[in-house]
């Protein structure tokens, strides 16, 4: 049986997507295939207005993707896996860099400290301190403030709305409320 049927949307140059729905309405699922990471049974995805296999180039070249899962290794420090992440993305890894990108989440101070060791807040903000050192134009952000305070969710909604002014596009699956400018939000409840 689907999760849905017949979904169809565009999300322009300095705009972003908010998927909202209850838990199992396939949010994680739509935010996976607007990634490249799978495909669907039917349909087309397109970037940069061209169709556009999972894992295609083009893709993954202009795609920064945090998921819901906290995907630290609780052996490596903070520091060790924003760096790791950043490495993989092929962003800026320096030891500067990346304690910059710590100290504007506040979690600088914890950045030698292992992952297994910090709270469910914390790692969130190790997470999300990828976005400081990313270049990337398609941000697909799964759940991005669970378990934030409220001066980290509005550090990353100040984040976000500078991605948006740059030009860059976002999908961004949340149950919670995001303060944005409206021009920039796209709403679509499954």
């Amino acid at each position: 049986m689907p999760l849905w049927r017949d979904v169809s949307f565009a999300v322009p140059w300095g705009s972003a997507l908010l998927v909202r729905g209850a838990n199992g309405t396939g949010k994680t699922t739509l935010l996976r295939i607007v990634a490249g990471l799978t495909h669907a049974d039917a349909g087309v995805l397109c970037w940069r207005g061209a169709p556009c296999a999972p894992f295609a180039p083009p893709l993954r070249d202009d795609l920064l993707f945090v998921g819901h899962a906290p995907a630290l290794s609780d052996e490596l420090t903070a520091a060790e896996n924003l760096a790791a992440l950043a490495s993989l993305g092929g962003d800026d890894a320096s030891a500067a860099a990346v304690r910059s990108a710590l100290d504007l989440l506040d979690i600088g101070r914890a950045a030698g400290v292992l992952a297994r060791a910090l709270s469910a807040g914390q790692r969130r903000r190790v997470l999300l301190a990828r976005l400081a050192l990313s270049a990337r134009r398609l941000w697909v952000l799964d759940e991005p403030t669970t378990s934030l305070d409220d001066g980290a969710v509005a550090w990353f909604e100040a984040t976000l709305a500078a991605h948006l002014a740059r030009g860059g596009v976002a999908v961004v699956a949340t149950h919670l409320p995001l303060r944005m400018d409206a021009a920039r939000r796209m709403e679509l409840v499954l």
